[in-house]
């Protein structure tokens, strides 16, 4: 049961609402003395810190002293290299399926750079493949309207030319790759993802390499390397320590198609840049001395090679070639026996072992010049001239 008090009864006043006005008012006071109320319990707290505490005053500098020899080394290839790096855009006719409009759409960029004085800009022939509008911007930012001169798909260079003037195009310092050891320290300058004149280094991390790309092309006699190299660095170049172009950035190692460097990197050796290049200006293509045979060591025929003859078999001559106009024979059959072709014994008195040597001795010349042939015809020997044809690499020898 619960304790029960007196019931009082209370004073009933009354009063009446107050107006809008007024609770406004009494609102907005109320307002102010909490603002009032919390300004002055937080400057309280923050007192001893703001009568304590210094101006705020930048930090002093420690010396850095001076450069490493690697960094100024470093440096130098740069500005001595960079002015000759370019960045090639290209864009291709399309045509709008919905208003069979034709228009230009952007498509890859890549790099590339100034190879001589006449605007000849070299880069890898898949940055300029399948599209039909190139624009070429220098170092300085100026940007040229440029012409495919020719391309080698199979070395992947191609040749551009701009109509810059003299004054603005600094020809790259060409070096070797030949004599390039595994170790030795490389810089790349390109337009990675469209960065423009971005400095990586390295080192060769293997020389010969042969790779294959997605469309089976076989790149050979690549230079690999560990410099990043992105999407955007295709065709810029690579440097030894002495600034000199020893490759053109070209190809990356992808796992799993992934378009981003993973240290393993590829470019086109100088010494077959220096050789293909010259022969895209001046012919549109890759062109070689032809002499129109088909060969093989007499290593691979016993009945030759136990004798002591060495040399070249000609196998086959194709008919109105340099060496059918010379009067070289093939290998034929008559009446149901074997009648071996002319032994090609040496070129202008340098023996030819093996094919890869003739190739090599070929290499040295170009179309309309006449080397001499030292062949074996049966049980004599001769020397024939034969005036050489230049014709595209496709071509047997």
């Amino acid at each position: 049961m619960q304790n029960a008090s007196p019931h009082r009864r209370a004073n009933r006043t009354t009063q009446r609402p107050p107006t809008t006005g007024q609770a406004q008012n009494l609102g907005l006071l109320i307002a102010v003395a909490l603002l009032i109320a919390a300004v002055s319990f937080s400057t309280i707290r923050l007192w001893p810190y703001l009568w304590s505490a210094p101006s705020a005053l930048p930090r002093a500098i420690t010396p850095r002293g001076n450069l490493t020899d690697t960094e100024t080394t470093t440096i130098n290839i740069f500005d001595a290299a960079s002015p000759a790096v370019v960045y090639v855009t290209n864009s291709s006719y399309v045509q709008n399926w919905r208003t069979a409009e034709v228009m230009l759409q952007k498509r890859d960029s890549g790099s590339g750079f100034i190879w001589d004085d006449q605007g000849h800009i070299v880069t890898n022939y898949h940055v300029v493949e399948g599209t039909q509008q190139h624009v070429v911007t220098l170092a300085d930012g100026s940007s040229w309207d440029a012409l495919v001169v020719g391309a080698s798909k199979r070395h992947d260079l191609a040749v551009l030319r701009i109509s810059a003037p003299i004054g603005k195009l600094i020809p790259i310092p060409i070096g070797q790759s030949s004599d390039l050891r595994v170790g030795q320290s490389v810089f790349a300058i390109g337009n990675p993802f469209g960065l423009d004149q971005t400095l990586t280094t390295g080192v060769i991390s293997a020389l010969h390499r042969d790779i294959q790309q997605e469309e089976g092309v076989i790149l050979r006699d690549m230079i690999q390397t560990d410099a990043a190299i992105n999407p955007g660095n295709s065709g810029g170049p690579l440097l030894d320590s002495a600034g000199r172009l020893v490759g053109v950035n070209a190809a990356i190692y992808s796992p799993n198609y992934t378009p981003s460097n993973v240290g393993i990197g590829f470019a086109v050796p100088v010494d077959i840049v220096n050789e293909v290049v010259p022969q895209l200006i001046n012919h549109g293509r890759e062109v070689r001395p032809w002499m129109g045979v088909v060969l093989i060591p007499t290593t691979a025929i016993p009945a030759l090679s136990d004798n002591g003859i060495t040399g070249l078999l000609v196998r086959e001559v194709y008919r109105n070639s340099p060496a059918d106009k010379a009067g070289i024979s093939g290998t034929y059959i008559q009446r149901g026996r074997l009648v071996l072709g002319d032994i090609v014994m040496s070129i202008d008195g340098t023996p030819v072992p093996d094919t890869d040597t003739f190739r090599t001795i070929m290499q040295d010349y170009t179309g309309g010049q006449t080397v001499t042939l030292h062949i074996k015809r049966g049980t004599e020997e001769l020397d024939v001239p034969v005036t050489l044809e230049l014709v595209a690499v496709e071509n047997d020898n």
